[in-house]
């Protein structure tokens, strides 16, 4: 049973280490990005006009100190419309990552401080965007002249 179990674990980690870290970093791009431009589309309607229920929400629900309402609902709404779209093309990847893991930090601290599951399976997409970037199939690597590198 041992020699199964240590050869079957062989057998995965080899199939696992084929696996482009390119591709890993494209899955968790294009994953954290559809969670804040989903969240970012129900704060408008058309292309970027913010909803009335979107003010409300920001004076009662989504109330944060030290900023006003109607700006909060601009930083985030515009926020999580921008920098979702840079992360999808690989583009500035890691200061858009970084800006959604402090927009994130923001949520979980001031407004659902319960939701740190969700907050933390979000950490945990934007973390290695952060650490690595973009990735080789980036326009950060296109644009940085390493294009031809592995992964």
């Amino acid at each position: 049973m041992t020699s199964s179990l240590t050869s079957g674990t062989a057998a995965l980690r080899a199939i696992a280490d084929k696996v482009p870290d390119a591709l890993l970093l494209l899955v968790a791009r294009l994953g954290i990005a559809s969670v804040f431009f989903q969240s970012g589309r129900t704060k408008v309607d058309g292309v970027l006009h913010i909803t009335e229920g979107t003010y409300a929400l920001f004076r009662t629900e989504y109330a944060l100190p030290l900023i006003p309402p109607d700006i909060a609902a601009h930083l985030a709404t515009y926020s999580e419309h921008l920098f979702p779209v840079l992360l999808v093309l690989g583009l500035f990847t890691r200061p858009a990552a970084l800006a959604l893991l402090g927009m994130t930090a923001v949520i979980e601290i001031f407004v659902y401080p319960d939701a740190w599951p969700t907050h933390l399976s979000w950490a945990g997409l934007l973390l290695p965007l952060i650490a690595r970037g973009g990735g080789g199939w980036s326009l950060d690597r296109l644009l940085s002249g390493a294009g031809h590198r592995r992964g």
